[in-house]
């Protein structure tokens, strides 16, 4: 099982078990980074349009409404158009509302480097939301982390942030050794 994989299977798991589960994002339902049982879970998988800010805004809503909404943004970089929502509203839910609210999300951000990505796609921002009092972060390093992380992360009352390496996402775990087949980023 690649690492990316292991994450959409620890995301498909989780979504069978609970119903409040869902996961939203840009193509999400083309299966252009991972694929999803459409047919099994139909409007569960959600396809966004390319809005950050109100892509984060409405899983927000969605958590603080009772669902575990599982929102991938693909390109970590874009999380800066959307940190208002990040740091405003996920993080500091609990404590604006003295603790009566739990915010059961997670953003799935994917980092990138070579294969000619732009500067807009290669930055690393998960230091700056490290110092963000609220948040949860996450970077698995291997397909076994990523799906049990990925787990964790949506059993998690409150938000949290799983920044994963696009130039892992290829990469197989045999028997606890990691083996490249082939090239993701490009």
């Amino acid at each position: 099982m690649t690492y990316l994989a292991a994450i959409n299977a620890g995301i498909v798991e989780e979504m069978r078990r609970d119903d409040s589960v869902f996961t939203m994002g840009q193509d999400i339902r083309s299966g252009t980074y991972g694929v999803y049982p459409v047919e099994e879970f139909g409007s569960r998988i959600r396809n966004l349009p390319i809005s950050e800010a109100a892509n984060v805004g409405t899983a927000v809503g969605a958590a603080l409404a009772g669902l575990r909404p599982v929102l991938d943004i693909t390109f970590s970089t874009f999380l800066y158009s959307a940190a208002d929502q990040i740091v405003n509203q996920a993080a500091k839910s609990r404590y604006m509302f003295g603790g009566q609210a739990d915010l059961p999300l997670v953003i799935r951000a994917t980092m990138y480097y070579g294969g000619s990505q732009a500067a807009h796609h290669t930055d690393r921002p998960y230091p700056m939301f490290m110092n963000v009092p609220g948040l949860k972060i996450v970077a698995p390093a291997s397909a076994a982390d990523a799906k049990g992380l990925i787990k964790a992360a949506i059993r998690e009352p409150d938000p949290v942030l799983v920044f994963e390496d696009g130039n892992l996402w290829g990469l197989f775990a045999v028997e606890g050794v990691v083996e490249v087949r082939g090239s993701i980023a490009g």
